[in-house]
């Protein structure tokens, strides 16, 4: 094989600084397709390549070895689409939002938001979903007199990405353990050390405000009591319903294998569908490929005439053919992985960056605004996980670091920052369905961005830091 040219620095950078080039002024100015930019900049690096003396043969290989990595991920995520829509057709994604919400108390609605998002999102699996249904219902609780709609807004948001990073249904969740090369769960487990402190700073502030709150004046719970009803006429409701999420948390705590637990979780939520809520076999198989719809009610005789139009924004999701878009997403993102590994650009640039990090809280401070300026830079979560885990991965082996480490500190610096900037499609989303402006609800959104101040004290105290198994003895697991 012949000599490879070695990369300087500025070279190594050119691949990355194509790429938030492109995505800065392409898709934020110019609204591109995100996907065909991310090819551009794999065209980028594989220009580099071969530059370098690589051939094409090299190159696919390359890109062919990250998506085999990436493949156990990509099954996982068809399967969280099947699931989710059968658990809407069986109505337990609905049972359990229907309690959430008959719990609601308007003293302490910003609490009560809170928890019932949490426990949404982490069911479901989505943030924005959380925000869109539940969450619209909640503010409309809050818009009685004397409640704060930026405090309730900011309890909705700390919620929903409570999920968005717990639960094994989230995206990105699944995405930023297969880019740090880490087990789901232990990723989910490892994400406990900052996300639950947070959680309890969060659900304790959020308690005092309602203690000190006056409770003259009863909110409107006009909104609440119609979806609650809507959702009640819909469904027939169950006990036995919990038991497709009860079987999934009970699969997940004996560590069984993740897809045949979630294709059981779905087939079992299918049979309800037929046995307690009437729909017939087809329906159960369409909603597991193309996702729940409205129109299957209407299909077995129910009158779905004249409901909020929030129940539809609920109900109409999943199926597997949902988490296509996701899935292209990844393929283009790799192939971009895939080639910039092959030039060792990354090792070049760790390299350099070593120079400078003396030490884990260093590390994880380096991976913590990295991470932040990606997301800003691009407004892209599932990038704000990607490139940092890309450049840092090394270095968190190099100092004998579990990557679940890694993955723990991109999600807590990535994925739950984006909506509290006002220029991303997350905080603009946030901002238009809730009615409250990012930067109202930004001090109140305490879930979102505490995890980063427990996850530099831990990296400079060196709690919560897990390493590799011949340094165990000096970890904390």
């Amino acid at each position: 094989m012949n000599a490879k040219k070695d990369l300087n620095l500025g070279l190594a950078l050119l691949p990355i600084i194509a790429m938030i080039v492109l995505l800065v002024i392409s898709y934020g100015q110019l609204k591109l397709p995100i996907e065909s930019l991310l090819l551009v900049s794999a065209s980028v690096s594989a220009a580099v390549a071969y530059w370098q003396g690589y051939r094409w043969i090299d190159i696919m290989n390359a890109i062919v070895n990250k998506l085999a990595k990436a493949m156990p991920v990509i099954l996982i995520l068809i399967c969280v689409g099947g699931m989710i829509s059968s658990w809407m057709l069986s109505g337990t994604i609905p049972y359990m939002v229907y309690w959430g919400l008959k719990l609601v108390s308007p003293q302490y609605i910003v609490i009560t938001s809170f928890l019932i998002t949490c426990a949404t999102s982490v069911c479901t699996g989505t943030s924005w979903g959380t925000a869109g249904t539940v969450g619209v219902a909640l503010m409309g609780v809050a818009a009685g007199p004397d409640v704060s709609l930026a405090a309730t807004a900011g309890a909705v948001v700390s919620g929903a990405y409570f999920g968005d990073k717990l639960s094994p249904l989230s995206d990105s969740t699944n995405f930023a353990a297969i880019v740090a090369e880490t087990d789901l769960y232990s990723h989910i487990r490892h994400l406990m050390y900052t996300t639950l402190p947070s959680f309890g700073l969060a659900a304790a502030v959020y308690l005092c405000f309602g203690y000190t709150t006056p409770s003259s004046h009863a909110a409107n719970l006009g909104k609440v009591n119609q979806f609650v009803t809507s959702i009640e006429n819909l469904y027939h409701f169950n006990m036995l319903l919990l038991l497709p999420p009860i079987l999934v948390l009970g699969g997940a705590m004996t560590k069984l294998s993740v897809i045949p637990l979630m294709l059981a979780a779905s087939v079992l939520a299918i049979d309800l569908g037929i046995i307690l809520q009437g729909f017939t076999l087809q329906q159960g198989f369409i909603s597991l490929i193309h996702g729940f719809n409205m129109s299957m009610f209407t299909a077995q005789g129910t009158d779905v005439a004249g409901l909020l139009d929030d129940i539809p924004r609920l109900l109409d999701r999943g199926g597997m053919f949902s988490i296509m878009s996701t899935i292209l997403l990844v393929l283009c993102t790799f192939s971009f992985a895939g080639a910039l590994t092959l030039t060792g650009a990354l090792t070049v640039i760790i390299n350099r960056l070593l120079k400078m990090i003396k030490g884990v809280g260093q590390l994880i401070a380096a991976t913590v605004a990295t991470t932040l300026l990606v997301t800003g830079a691009t407004s892209d979560g599932k990038l704000a996980l990607l490139i940092p885990a890309e450049l840092f991965r090394e270095s968190y082996q190099r100092m004998e670091l579990d990557n679940k480490n890694l993955s723990r500190t991109v999600e807590d610096a990535g994925t739950v920052t984006e909506p509290l900037l006002p220029w991303t499609s997350a905080g603009v989303y946030m901002a238009s369905t809730l009615g409250v402006s990012t930067l109202d609800f930004v001090p109140w959104a305490i879930q979102c961005y505490a995890a980063i101040i427990f996850a530099l004290i831990y990296g400079f105290t060196g709690f919560g830091i897990a390493r590799l198994p011949s340094t165990t003895t000096q970890a904390n697991p």
